[in-house]
């Protein structure tokens, strides 16, 4: 069968730049799916978005469906023939409705009985009669919230649609898309080339266009602007700051991307960089340069649209545009000085943290008493973590804050420094709200990770206080990731602490606040320990892991996490698949037999399997002991890998269940000092293998 390339291309009004890329991978995504159902093979699509068009390549598409036989089902034989072998009228009426005579009458087995069919030739449609309503019906399934009519069209689409393109090779496909009539014209540049541009064949879109200034392929124009922005910012020794969500809105504004550099006034690199980078990407879609030490430069890159005969006249422009932004950075900024961080707490006083619950003044000073305890446990100095929880959340209330909310905390260290508060206090005010997400870096001060346990101890055992534990998808406090990152904190920390005592000293700070201390502390304990799973599931170990630590309910983060690494690490070495079925044989037969007291006696060791597993067992004791006091678990399980040989021994030659009472009570004792010493680390019967 004859392969052919299509070329199909929606023509626009500028794209939304935010969706730019989704509405591309959808388009052919839904086209892929079209051609499937309908039976049409492809080798490629190649998908191309700029801010006017969408387009696809299809190549090497089926020129036909195959043709296929249909089969219209019949009465069974017995019933459409009567004795002399002539047709019944069952079997008239279906011939009659098929429009067939008898001999075009066939049979199959349905089953057990044999039935009569007619099996109907379908020819195969043709590309071209499929492929318009392919493309219609992948349009109209593309993801977009809100549906534009333009002029006197019926259809909807994201933007007011301008032209639509559709080729077969040379071929223009007679179709109508989105209410236009298909061609073989497209049009290049608004400014550059605005003139029609008739295309010869599918093959020669992206050089037609790229002579058109215009770069359809959306890697490829973004490639462009990378090289342009890192020679940009070479010149200068800097290195752009580039967010990937940034680079492809960039990527999705231009059609032919002029990248150049403009600068800003010294002055305002003493306002913190935060707020200025903030308002030069989120406004102005500019790209901050900053030096090896990550400090702000007074550059920025903007990316045209445009190859302009008067660069200058553009960076000019970008330059004027962004001073007064800076300005109001600055004037914020020299605003709030006037007034100390700690005079800020009157306005705390009049802010609702959560109504049952008080003002983020009396949360603060829970915060700061909570912290005082738990510098205890974290090593940091008390009067410091004291400091800084009172200061944490003064900078809510200033100006700059009120304008770039993702300052909250980094905007307090910049007040706390001028205000000339040691390190420890300055740094903490930023990094009592690290992790904000999974995987995000911890507080490098020993105060700083105090506060981020408080704050997050304090809202947890608060809101689970007044019985408004998240439920569903509600987590209005986004309690479930603060929890990780209390999980994370101790743990990552080496704190040697149990979440039990924690939030025991988060309700002490709340007093008289929270009525039922007993049930929060047991909903809180038990929502914390829920999260191990979703916190360790995240960093990739395997479900029956956690399990096999969960089983044993350890009381701390920190003992948790070393369990699930040694299991974790256990669970690869060659003995770990038979000791595992080992002991889920063992826990088996204990869970049906109640364990006698006592210690085995060596005496009534008869078979030679259980004498050399006793032996290995005496001998392996004392060496696992001291491992387990240190909590060196990986050494621990690893050490008892050794005694796979000789339960498998055991297990081949010894009858647990014996007659003789006392052989069989001394057995169980056997396998229940083998299984505690296992249960120590993990119950590691629950591993699949």
């Amino acid at each position: 069968m004859s392969k052919h390339t299509v070329l199909f291309e929606l023509g626009c009004e500028e794209l939304p730049p935010k969706s730019l890329k989704t509405l591309r991978d959808a388009l052919k995504a839904e086209t892929e799916k079209g051609l499937k159902d309908a039976g049409l093979n492809f080798a490629t699509i190649e998908a191309y978005a700029a801010p006017r068009r969408l387009a696809l390549k299809i190549v090497d598409v089926d020129a036909a469906q195959a043709d296929t036989q249909k089969r219209f089902d019949g009465p069974a034989v017995q019933a459409a023939y009567d004795a002399e072998g002539k047709p019944t009228k069952a079997l008239e009426g279906f011939m009659r409705g098929q429009g067939i005579t008898v001999d075009q009458v066939s049979t199959f087995q349905a089953g057990k009985v044999e039935k009569v069919c007619y099996l109907k030739d379908v020819k195969g449609q043709n590309l071209d009669q499929l492929l318009p309503q392919i493309l219609q019906n992948a349009l109209d399934n593309l993801p977009i919230a809100k549906r534009m009519r333009s002029a006197a069209s019926r259809t909807e689409f994201v933007r007011p649609v301008k032209w639509v393109v559709l080729l077969k090779d040379d071929q223009v496909v007679d179709a109508t898309i989105q209410d236009h009539k298909a061609g073989n014209v497209t049009y290049g540049h608004r400014f550059h080339a605005p003139e029609a541009i008739t295309l010869a064949n599918a093959d020669a879109y992206l050089d037609a266009l790229r002579k058109a200034y215009v770069i359809a392929n959306f890697e490829e124009r973004q490639a462009i602007i990378d090289g342009q922005v890192k020679a940009l910012a070479d010149e200068v020794n800097a290195t752009a700051i580039v967010p990937s969500d940034l680079r492809d809105e960039v990527t999705s504004l231009v059609e032919w991307p002029v990248a150049l550099r403009a600068s800003f006034e010294e002055r305002f690199l003493a306002v913190p960089q935060e707020a200025l980078i903030t308002s030069m990407q989120d406004n102005q879609k500019y790209f901050c340069l900053v030096n090896a030490e990550g400090k702000l430069q007074p550059y920025f890159i903007t990316v045209s649209n445009i190859e302009s005969k008067d660069p200058q006249q553009i960076i000019e422009g970008n330059e004027k545009v962004v001073r007064p932004r800076l300005s109001d950075a600055e004037f914020f900024f020299l605003q709030d000085q006037k007034q100390p961080l700690a005079s800020r707490k009157t306005k705390l006083a009049n802010m609702v943290f959560q109504a049952q619950l008080g003002t983020l003044w009396n949360k603060s000073e829970r915060i700061a008493k909570l912290a005082v305890e738990l510098a205890k446990i974290t090593g940091a100095t008390a009067a410091d973590a004291e400091k800084a929880a009172l200061l944490a959340k003064c900078d809510l209330t200033s100006e700059l804050v009120g304008e770039f909310p993702e300052l909250q905390g980094i905007a307090g260290t910049y007040y706390a420094r001028l205000e000339g508060e040691n390190d420890e206090v300055a740094e903490a005010l930023g990094e009592q709200y690290l992790p904000k997400f999974a995987g995000d870096v911890l507080p490098k001060t020993k105060t700083g990770t105090t506060i981020a346990l408080a704050d997050r101890l304090d809202t947890l055992t608060g809101i689970f206080g007044i019985g408004q534990a998240p439920t569903g998808s509600k987590d209005p406090f986004a309690l479930r990731r603060s929890a990780i990152g209390i999980l994370r904190l101790v743990t990552e920390n080496n704190l040697d602490v149990s979440i039990e005592a924690l939030i025991k000293l988060a309700l002490a700070a709340y007093g008289d606040v929270l009525k039922d201390h007993y049930k929060t502390l047991a909903d809180a304990v038990a929502f914390l320990e829920g999260r191990y799973r979703a916190k360790y599931e995240d960093q990739g170990v395997a479900v029956d892991v956690i399990q096999a630590v969960q089983a044993l309910s350890p009381k701390s983060p920190l003992d948790f996490d070393k369990r699930v690494n040694a299991v974790n690490h256990f669970r690869n070495l060659p003995e770990a698949a038979a000791l595992a079925a080992a002991n889920k044989r063992v826990a088996n037969i204990l869970a049906k037999e109640a364990t006698p007291e006592g210690a085995v006696v060596e005496v009534n060791l008869v078979e030679t399997a259980e004498k050399a597993l006793f032996a290995e067992l005496q001998a392996i004791t004392p060496v696992v002991e001291p491992l387990l006091a240190a909590k060196d678990y990986t050494e621990a399980l690893s050490k008892l890998a050794a005694l796979r040989a000789p339960i498998d021994a055991f297990f081949d030659g010894v009858m647990v269940m014996a007659e003789d009472a006392e052989l069989k009570a001394n057995r169980l004792r056997l396998l229940a000092q083998l299984r505690g010493l296992f249960t120590s680390v993990a119950d590691i019967s629950v591993l699949q293998h």
